[in-house]
């Protein structure tokens, strides 16, 4: 059924106007929306296990050879190690920043029970949900080595530099890395652009010079005061006491997928020794290069695929689909308004193709005044072709 002239034009003004809305929707979105997805989940929990690897040098103090026997401490060759990283948010979080807390623990896999535990943290930092650099506040985090019979002892620390997740849309360029060893950050550097699985990483270098622990956390294990005998001392008397401080350094790999600044991969190779000086290491307490095992690299590019895909959604193919339906919208508004606009004149000429005259005018404007709505005089109209003549029917005649 054809619509009428007045129809077209409501339906033309109402497709012009849905398709403008749809335009600036398209223009929108990307700009305002993707700004409020593009952010770290607040529902955010990864696990992270971390192995030796097999052939490369891994290397432990055996810490009850420091107490007993009579010989130098015993360093264990060829042991398993395994790192475990529990990240979950906690409060405060809202819609601009998050506190991130991360237990880590560090374990000799060939020793049963608390003994092949090795080192053991918490670290809760306050982050900034896009840039994932940690907030201005004082303290913006915490860190816990030691616990009580209340439970871990969590010591203000002031966090500087990335921790746990690169920003969104990570560049090519160099960052500073916060490392909960030496409470300090360093530049992790861009080294080059890779693939693990089909998947497009960044990997950047980060290197923890020679710190001294003692200096960071004033720990009885970080400073020790033996027999020469028992370092393996040989320059002085075999009882004379020697002072040893625990050394670190560490050189981190990290690679991540650059939209959402997800950490794919990661590898430390770390070195703990004591030595006089710290630039002499004498009895290694640990050395080892522990990396992502391939279940943990695969969960973590899953990570990394979803948030793509939200982010791909509402920044390319939301506003793509918005854009040609506004467009087609548009296009049929105008169609319509155009075509609505040759409909049927005003007056319609009488069958017949004459028109009906005007009465005619009075003579003066005097002769009107003087007229009464019931004197006002006939006017005769000829009669046109509107009806054919009138025809008398006689009623009383016989067929």
């Amino acid at each position: 059924m054809a619509l009428s002239a007045g129809t077209r034009r409501t339906v033309a003004c109402v497709l012009v106007g849905l398709g403008a809305a749809l335009l600036v929707a398209a223009l929108m979105i990307p700009t305002y929306t993707v700004s409020k997805v593009a952010k770290t989940p607040l529902d955010l929990e990864i696990t992270t296990i971390s192995e030796n690897q097999p052939g490369e040098e891994s290397l432990v103090l055996d810490s009850r050879s420091l107490t007993t026997g009579d010989g130098p401490a015993v360093v264990d060759t060829d042991v398993p190690l395994i790192s475990q990283r529990f990240v979950t948010v906690e409060e405060p979080s809202d819609a601009d920043e998050m506190t991130l807390q991360a237990g880590q623990t560090l374990r000799r896999t060939d020793v049963q029970g608390d003994t092949g535990l090795l080192t053991a943290a918490i670290d809760r930092v306050t982050i900034s949900r896009t840039t994932g650099e940690p907030v201005e506040a004082d303290p913006n985090g915490s860190i816990a080595v030691t616990v009580d019979r209340e439970g871990s002892v969590m010591e203000p620390v002031q966090h500087t530099g990335l921790g746990y997740r690169f920003p969104i849309g990570t560049e090519k360029k160099t960052y500073p890395y916060f490392d909960i060893n030496a409470r300090k950050s360093f530049d992790a550097n861009f080294i080059e652009e890779t693939e693990i699985n089909n998947t497009k990483v960044y990997r950047f270098q980060n290197i923890v010079p020679v710190t001294s622990t003692w200096d960071v956390v004033q720990s009885p294990a970080n400073r020790l005061t033996l027999p020469a005998s028992k370092w393996g001392v040989t320059d002085v008397e075999p009882d004379a006491p020697v002072t040893m401080t625990r050394y670190y350094t560490n050189v981190r790999d990290l690679w991540v997928e650059p939209q959402t600044g997800t950490v794919i991969k990661g590898g430390e190779s770390i070195h703990l020794y004591y030595a006089r000086s710290g630039d002499k290491p004498e009895v290694t307490a640990l050395k080892s290069h522990i990396v992502f095992d391939d279940a943990t690299v695969e969960s973590q590019i899953s990570i990394a695929k979803d948030n793509t895909d939200k982010l791909a959604l509402f920044g390319r193919t939301v506003p793509i689909v918005l854009g040609i339906l506004g467009v087609l919208a548009l296009l049929a508004g105008l169609f319509l308004g155009l075509r609505g606009g040759g409909g049927t004149p005003a007056h319609a000429t009488p069958r017949g193709g004459r028109t009906t005259p005007a009465p005619a005018a009075a003579s003066g404007a005097t002769a009107a005044s003087d007229w009464n709505a019931d004197e006002a005089p006939t006017t005769q109209f000829p009669r046109g072709d509107y009806d054919g003549p009138t025809e008398q029917i006689d009623i009383n005649k016989r067929p």
